[in-house]
């Protein structure tokens, strides 16, 4: 049986600002096999003082939004260009505040496709934690 490791990467992105400015800053991807139907994302400046900021977005969000337009409500994502040269915009819109993201589209197929040789899509739930999860919401409640 194949080891189920964690996945982990950083990968280069834009801050969209109005009037085409942008701010670099990093997105930190990691996959959990035993949380497999997500991606941990967290977004930090190259600012040291920065704080990440950290967001839950559904792998299948991710990998329908690398060949179009995916999501509803909070997160939004869809690719740009050409095929060998595409980026990925996310869109992040909480109540807070909304943020758009560019990044390199190959990048974000390379990292899910090492999730997808960890955990296969469509084969989650044979690799969920629900012990975990249970106790985790019990604890809320």
């Amino acid at each position: 049986m194949k080891s189920l490791r964690t996945v982990i990467q950083g990968l280069p992105v834009k801050l969209v600002g109005v009037h085409a400015t942008s701010l670099p800053a990093i997105m930190n991807l990691r996959y959990e096999p035993s949380d497999p139907y997500v991606v941990h994302a967290a977004f930090t400046t190259d600012v040291d003082s920065d704080e990440p900021v950290e967001w839950i977005i559904g792998r299948d969000l991710l990998i329908d939004g690398l060949e179009g337009p995916a999501g509803e409500g909070d997160v939004r994502i869809w690719p740009t260009g050409e095929e060998d040269c595409r980026d990925l915009y996310i869109l992040l819109n909480p109540p807070s505040g909304t943020a758009l993201l560019k990044a390199p589209a190959q990048q974000f197929k390379a990292f899910l496709r090492e999730t997808e040789a960890v955990v296969p899509r469509g084969a989650e739930l044979g690799h969920s934690d629900f012990d975990r999860l249970l106790t985790h919401f019990l604890a809320e409640g």
